[in-house]
């Protein structure tokens, strides 16, 4: 791929992923229920929390308007399609890893088959 189609594409996921996250700070409404919370937070200390930090009978901690808003369901969909793309980027650059490793060997390499042709 031509370096400055590369540099394209990087620019649009990048647009495109800052427009998501633009969207989804505005749907959720912004910053401004988080400060709460975190000032209150801050000023009671301790006391507000009084649990631990990390508690695994209580589940998977999902955002407050995430779960209000009966999103948890597409919440659960995007995290199961990160994970899929994740371990396909994995099995993908593994496969193609043993494949380059396998020419490099034996010297049945593209570069080879070009020397050849020539």
């Amino acid at each position: 791929m031509d370096r400055w189609k590369q540099y394209g594409v990087l620019t649009g996921l990048l647009a495109t992923c800052f427009a998501l996250g633009l969207w989804g700070f505005r749907a959720t409404g912004g910053a401004l229920p988080y400060a709460k919370r975190f000032s209150l937070a801050l000023q009671r200390g301790a006391d507000a929390g009084s649990g631990s930090l990390v508690d695994l009978a209580r589940g998977i901690v999902i955002a407050g308007p995430i779960r209000k808003g009966g999103l948890v369901g597409e919440y659960a969909v995007v995290v199961l399609l990160f994970a899929l793309v994740g371990v396909g980027l994995y099995v993908y650059v593994e496969r193609n890893a043993d494949h380059e490793s396998d020419h490099e060997d034996d010297g049945t390499g593209p570069e080879q088959d070009r020397e050849r042709a020539a």
